[in-house]
């Protein structure tokens, strides 16, 4: 496993957002927490386990960059079942953001929900006066990076190991580089 760095330069041309019936985006409201650690479980169960509610309370809702606007939630019927997070690493941040915790419940993977999230926190960034994005991620994780280049990202070469893994990561996806 090896992680990976990408980044969008700018916030040009973004798409439109578009969602089958039964489908919305909305925002973080109080009593969320349930719902995004339930996602968040089930979409990484190797690290999900460690969320708990005083973990999300203290790495979302007690940082000061946290805005309840800023995390998204996909909801199928009513039901949440994915969200990701436009994120910074500081409140006074306000040229790079952070695409963070991308997670879509398994049973609804490949509908095209981590997209629209992705885009969603990307419309965000850009009404909020953002320059560009980044993201970190995993050589493993093909369809995110696929979602990912797919938006406009492109791969951060730090170094001879990332250069390696990102020719093999294209190699698995069928890309040239």
């Amino acid at each position: 496993m090896t992680g990976l760095r990408m980044e969008r330069p700018d916030l040009e041309g973004l798409g439109e957002i578009i969602l089958a019936e039964s489908y919305q985006i909305r925002t973080y409201t109080k009593g969320d927490e349930t719902a995004w650690i339930e996602i968040v479980k089930e979409t990484f169960p190797s690290s999900g386990n460690e969320w708990n509610t005083e973990r999300f309370q203290r790495d979302f809702l007690d940082c000061p960059q946290f805005r309840p606007d800023s995390l998204f939630f996909v909801t199928y019927e009513g039901k949440s079942v994915g969200t990701t997070c436009a994120w910074t690493e500081s409140p006074d941040e306000k040229k790079k953001g952070i695409l963070h915790m991308v997670a879509v419940l398994p049973e609804y993977q490949g509908k095209k929900l981590g997209y629209v999230l992705c885009l969603s926190a990307l419309h965000f960034f850009r009404e909020n006066g953002f320059e560009y994005v980044k993201l970190n991620t995993h050589d493993f994780r093909l369809p995110a990076v696929k979602t990912y280049l797919n938006l406009g990202f492109v791969p951060e070469y730090t170094d001879d190991n990332s250069k390696k893994a990102w020719s093999i990561v294209f190699m698995n996806l069928g890309l040239k580089k």
